[in-house]
């Protein structure tokens, strides 16, 4: 399975993101309005500044307290974030995510942002498509 196919069958809301220079408080706001655990820090909705995560906002509020929520996302965020591009392998990606400790991969066409997929998304691909090899070799078995 491509990272294509996982982004087609995936509900197209568009990624969310994040202006540089938002507040770690508005940042922590939306992840909880739209129930997502990361957003992308982007100047135009297309380019990756970085990324950020509930966990990054957890991790320096436990390291430096809750007045780091007026800071920019700009200091929290990660900023050599690795992507992945539609044609790359949803196996290795996932084995990459899991090593790696990634939960969140944007999905790039050159220098643009076309998707961003979660490590839930990839297994629950994953999943689908192995039912679908087991219904496949039942039926092979089975007659039918």
């Amino acid at each position: 399975m491509l990272v294509s196919q996982i982004i087609r069958n995936k509900a197209q809301q568009g990624v969310v993101t994040l202006q540089p220079g938002t507040t770690l408080g508005e940042a922590a706001k939306l992840l909880s309005e739209k129930r997502i655990g990361a957003v992308v820090v982007s100047p135009d909705g297309a380019k990756v500044a970085g990324i950020l995560s509930e966990r990054d906002i957890v991790r320096v509020i436990g390291q430096r307290g809750a007045a780091v929520l007026s800071e920019s996302v700009d200091t929290v965020m990660t900023r050599n974030v690795f992507g992945c591009k539609p044609d790359d392998n949803a196996d290795l990606i996932l084995q990459t995510m899991t090593q790696k400790r990634f939960r969140h991969l944007p999905v790039m066409e050159g220098e643009k942002m076309i998707a961003l997929i979660s490590i839930g998304d990839v297994v629950a691909a994953r999943l689908a498509e192995l039912e679908l090899e087991k219904d496949a070799l039942t039926g092979m078995i089975m007659g039918y």
